[in-house]
C-alpha cells in the first residue's frame, strides 16, 4: 500500500566563512540558487533552496558564514543565521578539512550547542580531496561539539551532495509541504538573483578589501519588444577612489563583470539579456542601518 504521508522539515547549512555550504547547496539542489566565489562571506542573506522527492520535501536554508561582528552588515549577516537556526529540523555544520578548527568555527559550535539533543546535526568535513590529513582534522573539529555523526565529503562532488541529501531525508518529521511540488528550487526573486550574480562576478575578480565593500541592487527588470530582456543594476562602492578600481583601464573590470553576469542571467532566463551596470559611490554603507534596508537587507 503506498504511504500517503508527507514528511518535510527545514535544514540550515551553517559554518564558517568560504567552507562550501554555498556549494554543496547547489549541488544537492542540482541548480544554482545561491553565489560563489572564492572570497569569504560571498553569501550575505539566507537563502532558500527547495527539493522535493516523493512524498519528502527539504526546505535547504543556506546561511552567511560565522563571523565576528564588525558592522551593521556583519550583525544583519549573524541574525539571519541565528534566525535560521530558530526554525530548523536538522542542521548540516561544514567545515574545512584541509586546516585546523579556528575561533570562528568555536563560535558555531557554541551557536549550535543549545540545539543538541534537540534536532538532529550532522558534522560535515568538506575538502576532503585536498585535505592531507583528513581524518586529524575531523577529530578536532568533533572535539569542538562532541557526540555529533560525521561525514566527510567532497562538495563539488555530486555522489558526496546526493548522500548528504539522502540521509536527510529519511531525518524528516512527518507534515505537509511548505512549497508545491513543482516549485522553483529557490526563494529569490529575480531582482535579487541578477543582483546577487553582479556582485559574485565582481567579488571573484576585485582584490584586497574592495570585494566586502559593494553591494548591488537591480533598478530595472523588464523585457523589450525585440525579446530582449533589460537588466540595469547599480554597482554601489563606499568611496570614490574605489570607482575606478571597480570600473577598470577604459571600462574594461566593469565590462568582465558584466560579460559574466550576462552569460549566467541568459541562463537563468532563457532568453537573451541586455545587462546595464553603472557604478555609484554609498559612503560607509556597511555601517549605516537605513543604508542596508535601502539596499535589500532587510
Amino acid at each position: 500500500m503506498r504511504d500517503e504521508r508527507t514528511y518535510s522539515g527545514f535544514v540550515a547549512l551553517v559554518g564558517k566563512p568560504n567552507v562550501g555550504k554555498s556549494t554543496l547547496l547547489n549541488v544537492m539542489l542540482g541548480v544554482k540558487v545561491a553565489p560563489i566565489s572564492p572570497k569569504p562571506q560571498t553569501t550575505r542573506k539566507r537563502v532558500r533552496g527547495v527539493y522535493t522527492e516523493g512524498n519528502r520535501q527539504i526546505v535547504f536554508v543556506d546561511t552567511p558564514g560565522w563571523h565576528e561582528a564588525a558592522d551593521a552588515l556583519s550583525e544583519y549577516m549573524l541574525r539571519q543565521i541565528t534566525e535560521a537556526l530558530a526554525e530548523v529540523n536538522a542542521v548540516v555544520w561544514l567545515v574545512d578539512l584541509r586546516h585546523p578548527p579556528t575561533p570562528e568555527d568555536g563560535l558555531v559550535a557554541r551557536a549550535l550547542r543549545p540545539l543538541k539533543g534537540q534536532v538532529p546535526i550532522l558534522l560535515v568535513g568538506n575538502k576532503v580531496d585536498a585535505a592531507r590529513y583528513p581524518e586529524d582534522a575531523m577529530r578536532a573539529y568533533a572535539e569542538l561539539l562532541p557526540g555529533l555523526e560525521t561525514r566527510m565529503i567532497s562538495a563539488q562532488e555530486e555522489r558526496d551532495a546526493r548522500a548528504i541529501r539522502e540521509e536527510l531525508l529519511a531525518l524528516l518529521p512527518e507534515g505537509p509541504f511548505f512549497y508545491p511540488e513543482n516549485y522553483a528550487k529557490g526563494d529569490q526573486s529575480a531582482e535579487e538573483w541578477a543582483a546577487e550574480i553582479v556582485r559574485e562576478e565582481a567579488m571573484k575578480r576585485l582584490k584586497e578589501e574592495l570585494p566586502y565593500t559593494i553591494a548591488t541592487k537591480t533598478e530595472e527588470m523588464s523585457p523589450r519588444e525585440n525579446g530582449v530582456f533589460y537588466i540595469r543594476v547599480i554597482i554601489y562602492v563606499e568611496r570614490e577612489n574605489h570607482k575606478p578600481i571597480l570600473i577598470g583601464a577604459g571600462g574594461r573590470m566593469l565590462r568582465e563583470i558584466g560579460a559574466a553576469a550576462r552569460k549566467q542571467l541568459e541562463v537563468f532566463l532563457a532568453r537573451k539579456v541586455y545587462l546595464e551596470l553603472e557604478v555609484r559611490v554609498y559612503p560607509n554603507w556597511r555601517k549605516d542601518p537605513e543604508a542596508l534596508r535601502e539596499l535589500g537587507y532587510v
